[in-house]
């Protein structure tokens, strides 16, 4: 596996920002960084972890999903609805969650105390080895656990569909998960993107995480640019 840096995506502005980007084609990688060694809070990305765990919870128990669970996993996911994503949080147990992480090699990725989901912490790098569980087969995830989950993310709602969503080629259908969250102790935002495009026909995964930014569209207009540069520099 060839990587390197990514090329840096124009100013980063206040904030802080991270980008990790794979080619499934190639193997080649890449990343960058204002920020080396800082842990992002996932705010709603947070909802496909959530999502790996209950698909790896109930591959244990030998079931497929109920419908129950398959509501609250599409609204989730599809929605990015919060009260979905607390119900599974609370049914699964942190812990489970932690498991997760631990079984995908996710080494910087802590899961945010208590019921405060959204304030669990990670890097662009354990994000690219999350979405490698879902989008390859190199993965404890059963064939059609991973088809469920790319499903999900390729039907997140239209006006949810900015970020990496920026690198794509033109009518090809992106699988991705955004987060975005004002942080209550100085209104800053933080605004992420995780997911795989098609560009110039390669299969990528991109992530990129951003923090301390002074508005929603600042932050999302960051993270696009990023995504763009990301995928240039892998070509």
């Amino acid at each position: 596996m060839v990587s390197g840096a990514v090329g840096q995506p124009g100013d980063s502005g206040t904030g802080r920002l991270s980008v990790a980007v794979r080619d499934l084609d190639t193997g080649v990688t890449g990343r960058y960084s204002t920020a080396d060694g800082h842990r992002f809070v996932t705010a709603s990305i947070v909802k496909v972890d959530i999502l790996v765990t209950l698909l790896l919870r109930a591959q244990e128990q030998h079931r497929p999903l109920t419908d129950r669970e398959r509501r609250l996993a599409g609204v989730m996911i599809q929605d990015s609805d919060n009260d979905a994503a607390s119900t599974l949080w609370s049914e699964l147990g942190a812990a489970a969650v932690t498991r997760t992480h631990r079984t995908l090699g996710l080494r910087s990725t802590t899961v945010g105390a208590g019921t405060a989901w959204g304030l669990t912490t990670t890097t662009a790098d354990d994000q690219l080895r999350l979405l490698a569980a879902i989008m390859t087969p190199h993965s404890p995830l059963t064939d059609s656990s991973r088809q469920y989950a790319v499903s999900l993310m390729r039907a997140v709602r239209a006006d949810q569909q900015w970020g990496v969503s920026a690198a794509a080629d033109p009518g090809t259908v992106s699988g991705l998960k955004n987060g975005w969250l004002p942080r209550s102790d100085d209104g800053l935002w933080v605004i992420n993107s995780v997911g795989e495009v098609r560009h110039d026909g390669h299969r990528l995964l991109i992530a990129v995480l951003s923090d301390g930014q002074p508005s929603q569209q600042t932050g999302i207009s960051l993270v696009e640019t990023a995504a763009r540069a990301a995928a240039e520099a892998v070509d």
